[in-house]
């Protein structure tokens, strides 16, 4: 099963925060800028955004928060009615502690969730023999080292540590009644991650750039078949599953230029490579039988970051920003099991600071195109709108 995201990709279904299934809010602050952050962020959050950067001017830096997602997700199939999801909030935490050994290397550990998603279709949803509700997450502990080899250049590494959980529940069509089945399990995976950031002119420009490898999950649970007919429970009995994932590589560069004092503006250009991703599989160990890949051949994709942040006061700070993000499905692979679109986003938010103490609240809204799919016995239109809300609260000295 190389080249394949199996398993836990069913459960991605429903609208997370960013294409595919990627969620990259691990920062109000950086949110509000419309997640334009690599070239410049220098707080406890840039274990996410670029290692390279922890060696901010503090030496302790603490930042917490939690992301809010609420999805709208749309299907109309081809001459019939628009169906949605029911009401599903997913909340992503995120937590960054760094420290500065001395002036030239700072050391930190990040525990977030880059991955993941959370849907709920309807009741009578006409794709609920794909899916009817699921959860998906992954869970990223990440140590992280950087160094400042020359005034002007820093460079950071980390190692990625993640663990994946996953759920699925599926009606199951037996002509003349209905079952279900409840798929679940759990995977550990290890990457890592490494970034480079130089100030072209001081304090005017800076560029930076950021590399997450690929992490490879097997994930291993269990089947419950529920209200099975008695003529098929010996094909449909309770029994192991599996699948191998392959979460994908990215790559992060940016540039950040400050024209006056107090404003910054930032662009970052993100490469999620999707492309390991050619099929959709549940493996039975038990039971081949039941294995049933379905193609999917996702592509590499690129999406872009626009942001902007002013300093109305030395303790007040407003931000802005823009997003377009891509799908990486074709429209003949584009199944409710793992719904997608292309997607734009305006970002806004605002930061204070109390001391040593400070506070930053962003919102995103994202437009999901309406994307057709032209996928057998499923064809159809998908669109919708999400709601992130984000708060994170830091400290440092």
């Amino acid at each position: 099963m190389k080249k394949t995201l199996s398993l836990v990709a069913i459960f991605a279904a429903g609208t997370s925060q960013a294409a595919g299934f990627q969620i990259n809010t691990q920062s109000a602050r950086s949110t509000g800028m419309g997640n334009a952050a690599v070239a410049w962020l220098d707080d406890s959050s840039a274990i996410y955004s670029n290692a390279a950067n922890i060696l901010g001017d503090k030496k302790l830096d603490v930042t917490v928060g939690d992301t809010g997602i609420l999805p709208n997700l749309k299907f109309t199939r081809t001459g019939g009615t628009e169906e949605g999801q029911k009401t599903t909030l997913s909340p992503p935490p995120h937590l960054f502690v760094t420290y500065k050994v001395m002036d030239s290397l700072a050391v930190g550990v990040g525990v977030y969730t880059p991955f993941g998603a959370r849907s709920r279709w309807v009741d009578d949803f006409s794709g609920r023999f794909r899916a009817r509700e699921s959860a998906m997450a992954v869970y990223n502990i990440n140590p992280t080292v950087a160094y400042q080899v020359h005034e002007r250049l820093k460079l950071g590494a980390g190692i990625n540590i993640g663990r994946g959980t996953l759920e699925l529940k599926r009606a199951l069509d037996f002509v003349e009644s209905e079952g279900n089945v409840h798929l679940g399990g759990a995977a550990w995976g290890v990457g890592f991650n490494a970034g480079v950031q130089a100030e072209l002119v001081p304090k005017l420009l800076s560029a930076g750039a950021h590399y997450r490898s690929a992490m490879d999950l097997t994930f291993k649970g269990h089947a419950d078949f529920q209200n099975v007919p008695a003529e098929f429970q010996t094909r449909t009995s309770d029994t192991r599953v599996q699948g191998d994932v392959t979460l994908p590589q990215s790559l992060a560069v940016g540039i950040a230029f400050t024209p006056i004092e107090r404003l910054k503006l930032a662009f970052d250009a993100n490469l999620v490579d999707w492309s390991d991703f050619q099929q959709l599989a549940i493996e039975f160990p038990d039971n081949p039988a039941l294995n049933n890949p379905l193609p999917k051949r996702w592509r590499a994709t690129w999406n872009f970051h626009l942001g902007a942040e002013y300093g109305v006061t030395d303790a007040l700070s407003v931000r802005a920003g823009f997003v377009a993000d891509p799908t990486p499905s074709p429209r003949e692979t584009l199944t409710p099991d793992l719904p997608d679109s292309d997607r734009i986003a305006v970002t806004g938010g605002v930061g204070y600071a109390f001391g040593a103490l400070r506070a930053d609240a962003a919102y995103q809204f994202v437009s999901l195109s309406d994307k057709q799919s032209d996928a057998p016995g499923a064809t159809g239109t998908y669109g919708g709108q999400a709601h992130v809300f984000g708060l994170t609260l830091g400290y440092s000295m």
